[in-house]
């Protein structure tokens, strides 16, 4: 699994603009069952996703597709990590 740390780079103005644009991004890999869980980070000065994936050259191709990555509005970091425990809801996505 991968954590993908987004850090706007630009104004909340600016971020807003692109913002029905992100959300569209975020459905796709969701419907894909690639993103597991996302949101704002507070303060409002960026966003963290939850990447359900092993591939890390994958998850990075993945982050730069993001309108606010391709814009220039955004920078991120992946952080890779290997889940061993969840809630009910989770567990049957981690892997052994």
């Amino acid at each position: 699994m991968f954590i993908i740390d987004i850090t706007y780079t630009a104004e909340l103005a600016e971020i807003d603009k692109a913002m029905k644009e992100h959300m569209l991004y975020l459905q796709q890999y969701y419907n894909e069952g690639t993103f597991l869980v996302s949101g704002r980070k507070e303060p409002r000065k960026g966003g963290i996703i939850l990447v359900n994936g092993s591939d890390a050259a994958a998850t990075r191709k993945i982050a730069r597709e993001d309108p606010f990555y391709k814009k220039g509005l955004s920078k991120f970091r992946i952080t890779a990590f290997n889940a061993s425990q969840a809630n009910k809801h989770l567990a049957k996505i981690i892997k052994s």
